[in-house]
């Protein structure tokens, strides 16, 4: 019994994280990089909503730009940004509905 607690609490850790991560559907791939699409999907009991997506273009080097709309809430947002590759990554990105939801990020990400 206590083996099969031990592997539902990893499973769901696993399932967890794999899930917190951003879905990517590609459209076009290639040496220069991936198309991809990625939508913002809302899952109920019994169906899926989606509530707006990303397009965007990932390269081979990590660096990425992208650009999309959320219509989840009451009225929808649009956002494009941009991030550079390799071991130590910058990023930005805007955001706003046309009235009074804007703003904007910036960030650095270091591999190590």
């Amino acid at each position: 019994m206590r083996n099969l607690f031990g592997i539902s609490v990893c499973l769901a850790a696993v399932c967890g994280s794999a899930l917190a991560d951003e879905l990517k559907l590609p459209v076009e791939s290639g040496d220069k990089g991936t198309v991809y699409v990625s939508p913002n999907v809302n899952s109920t009991e019994d169906s899926v909503h989606t509530k707006g997506a990303t397009m965007g273009v990932e390269r081979p080097d990590g660096s990425k730009t992208f650009g999309g709309m959320d219509t989840s809430g009451e009225r929808p947002t649009y956002s494009a940004g941009a991030e550079t590759g390799g071991k130590t990554s910058f990023s930005v990105e805007a955001h706003s509905d046309g009235k009074s939801n804007t703003g904007a990020k910036a960030g650095v990400k270091i591999k190590y």
